[in-house]
C-alpha cells in the first residue's frame, strides 16, 4: 500500500512538471495544489526508482503479468517527467 501511496504522490508532483499530466480526480481537493518545492522532484523519482525495482523482486508475481505491465509504464513515465533536465552548458565564446 506504501508503494501505491508513493506513486500517487509522485504524479502530484509530476504533474507541476514541465511535461507532467494533470490529476483529475473526484477524490481529490476542490482548491488547486500549492507549488511544491522544486526539491520534491528528485525524491519522487528516487522513490519509483525504488518501486520498480521491487516490482522485478521477489513481489512480481503477486500481481498479473497485464496489470504489472500497466504499473511499469505508468512508473517509466512519470520517472521520464520527473527526471532532472539535464544540464545546460553556457555557450563558449569563440576569441579570434
Amino acid at each position: 500500500m506504501e508503494a501505491d501511496e508513493a506513486v500517487a504522490a509522485a504524479a502530484l508532483i509530476a504533474a507541476q512538471c514541465p511535461g507532467g499530466a494533470l490529476v483529475d480526480t473526484p477524490y481529490g481537493p476542490e482548491t488547486p495544489m500549492p507549488v511544491l518545492p522544486a526539491d520534491l522532484r528528485a525524491l519522487a523519482d528516487e522513490a519509483l526508482a525504488h518501486i520498480a525495482d521491487d516490482e522485478e523482486g521477489t513481489g512480481s508475481n503477486w500481481v498479473a503479468q497485464d496489470e504489472r505491465k500497466r504499473r511499469r509504464a505508468t512508473l517509466a513515465r512519470l520517472r521520464a517527467v520527473l527526471a532532472p533536465p539535464p544540464p545546460s552548458l553556457a555557450p563558449f565564446d569563440a576569441q579570434p
